[in-house]
């Protein structure tokens, strides 16, 4: 089983995407909420302008001297200061051999060394550094990098290929696609690159460019392995797969294609060792676009949001439905009071398409509804009863987006970070207790071990069914003041128990 790392950061900020080949599939078959992508960039952002970059054609290649020639100039060195607070213990009376009560306390708590003064425990600000890599889209100086190498930053400077130090300010970031949008302060031009226009093929040439270990300006190349990727680092998974050399420090530099264009964000290694084995993940520069012209727009990335928990329509479902292909998402559970529940979606439809185009699968239904703003009203094709049916559905603000004034309320593990459905609705998870469908990364839940697929038998010592009945146990402790909830896990390595905070 490899380790899934963000390639500037240590290894635990990455733990939920420890992933081996099983647990991708139990990935697959456990069902998500259809809430997933991102709204549409506005057309002149979304088109962008002429990129500084002059495409390279180069038939039979045997150097990518001339395309790094024209593509270096716009990456960057991202270099952050975070603040970090916490208490520092001071030394008491006793440890300078003066009892309590001492003539010389007095004295003591007047004259000492600050850090010396017997008043308890004081609060001590530190910085730690981060570093990794980032791209000019624009000659104004915008830059593109990855949310995790930013995220609490005090401070953000970045270092030109020609050497220069500049000031950076976050404008916004996504942490959901761990997209964050950068601005120096100093006025350009700068030297920009473009996205492309089209994903790569698989087999396709890509050229990494970043600031790998902090020792900046580092090139390498490769193919594109795979596409649509999904490593459990969060709800958008869509991953390009390449083999170009990426280590830590890389998080946030661009994978470039022949023609000097931006195909996707390097973010994250498959690795044992914390180095790089030749697999290397790159969010596509089609969802990049996105996002960075939503912050830049809007200051932050709007999401539709449907409503029901779901998952992938197997050969078997498909068949026991009647329908033709093992095609759609089938609906487990619609929330109460939500979008789909007010347009009359039912449990056990199975959702092919949206506004016409057709649906792959329980991801791409995800996706796809989230790629509309809220408020927009948008034509869902149902089976259901062995017929087509065509449900008009007006999509609200995806739950847990700082636009959702009752985001923790939506939330089937309370604050917890917990998406839930009874654990018969979802193939795979048997009959008893209720399957964890979605973890909210960062979460108290993700950073205590809760992976998609858990099934929670027990909470608080009792037995729960349903996700109201983990709520229910939940809020039973919060009014007895405990400061946190025991739940009794089982999933394929067996049953443990994990204790989640649950505050006052």
């Amino acid at each position: 089983m490899s380790d899934l790392n963000p390639t500037s950061r240590p290894a635990r900020r990455y733990r939920s995407m420890l992933f081996g080949a099983v647990a991708l599939a139990a990935l697959a078959g456990a069902g998500t909420l259809a809430n997933i992508t991102l709204a549409p960039p506005p057309a002149a952002f979304a088109q962008g302008t002429t990129s500084t970059v002059a495409p390279v054609v180069v038939p039979g290649q045997t150097s990518f001297a001339d395309l790094v020639d024209k593509v270096k100039p716009a990456v960057v060195s991202v270099r952050v200061k975070i603040a970090v607070e916490n208490e520092s213990p001071i030394p008491s009376l006793e440890q300078f051999g003066l009892p309590p009560g001492s003539p010389f306390e007095e004295f003591f708590r007047r004259f000492a060394p600050p850090g010396e003064r017997p008043q308890g425990r004081r609060p001590q600000r530190r910085f730690g550094e981060a570093q990794g890599s980032g791209f000019f889209i624009s000659e104004d100086g915008y830059i593109v990098t990855n949310n995790h190498v930013v995220e609490k930053s005090a401070e953000v400077e970045v270092r030109t290929d020609d050497g220069r130090t500049l000031d950076a300010k976050v404008i916004g970031t996504d942490p959901r696609t761990d997209i964050a949008l950068l601005k120096v302060d100093k006025k350009g031009p700068y030297p920009f690159v473009a996205f492309a226009s089209t994903l790569p093929r698989v087999g396709d040439w890509v050229l990494a460019v970043g600031n790998p270990f902090g020792l900046g300006g580092t090139v390498t190349a490769g193919i594109v392995s795979a596409r649509g990727r999904d490593i459990g680092a969060g709800p958008y998974d869509d991953f390009l797969q390449i083999d170009a050399s990426v280590n830590k420090g890389n998080s946030g530099g661009p994978a470039f294609d022949l023609a000097g264009n931006v195909v996707g964000v390097n973010t994250a290694i498959a690795s044992p060792s914390g180095g790089s084995v030749g697999i290397a993940f790159a969010i596509p520069a089609e969802t990049v676009q996105k996002v960075v012209s939503e912050i830049r727009d809007h200051g932050t990335v709007r999401r539709g949001f449907l409503g029901v928990q779901i998952q992938p329509v197997t050969e078997d479902i498909a068949s026991s439905l009647g329908l033709e292909k093992a095609e759609g998402a089938i609906v487990a559970r619609v929330e109460s009071d939500s979008p789909a529940d007010k347009a009359g979606v039912k449990s056990g439809d199975a959702i092919i398409a949206v506004n016409g185009k057709g649906v792959k699968d329980a991801r791409e239904l995800s996706r796809e509804i989230a790629g509309f703003n809220p408020d927009t009203s948008v034509e869902l094709k149902v089976w259901r009863d062995g017929k087509e049916r065509t449900i008009t559905v007006k999509l609200t603000a995806l739950p847990d987006d700082p636009q959702s004034a009752s985001a923790g309320e939506q939330n089937d593990g309370g604050s917890l970070g917990l998406r839930l459905a009874p654990a018969g609705s979802v193939g795979g998870a048997g009959k008893e207790g209720v399957v964890v469908v979605g973890v909210e990364p960062d979460s108290a839940a993700d950073q205590r071990g809760f992976k998609t697929g858990d099934v929670i038998i027990e909470v608080s010592g009792k037995k729960v069914e349903s996700p109201a009945d983990v709520r229910r146990e939940v809020t039973a402790v919060r009014k007895e003041g405990k400061k946190a909830v025991l739940f009794r896990v089982q999933n394929q390595e067996g049953t443990r128990f994990i204790a989640l905070p649950v505050g006052g």
